[in-house]
């Protein structure tokens, strides 16, 4: 499972082997002040919206990846349909992240607190 790491400038997601091994991804650093909008989705699965391109998509179950869709590129990391932490970003790799994190409304908050007033 993906964990998010604060600093005072930086948004650090880290993912298990598995992750990277089944998304083709790596770890991921992004600048809080590239951060827009966070928000708690109730469905992480059903929150990716695109086409997947690499990555895993089991349906309802297990989706880790990179989504694409119209101007948009998203790394995605959820299992099931838990809550998820969708972190929109501005001039980035990504232009998303959709994250399954054990407390995502907690972290959520603290992504909000770290990157100071969002939405």
């Amino acid at each position: 499972m993906a964990t998010v790491q604060l600093t005072t400038d930086l948004l650090t997601v880290r993912l298990s082997r598995s992750e990277k091994l089944l998304g083709l991804l790596r770890d991921a650093d992004v600048p809080l002040s590239a951060v827009r909008t966070v928000e708690v989705v109730p469905d992480g699965a059903a929150a990716a919206r695109g086409l997947r391109a690499p990555g895993l998509g089991l349906p309802g179950i297990r989706l880790v990846g990179t989504w694409r869709g119209r101007g948009r590129r998203a790394l995605v990391t959820v299992r099931g349909r838990r809550p998820a932490v969708r972190v929109e970003l501005e001039g980035q790799r990504w232009s998303e992240l959709l994250l399954g994190v054990d407390d995502a409304q907690t972290v959520a908050d603290a992504i909000r607190s770290a990157a100071g007033s969002l939405r």
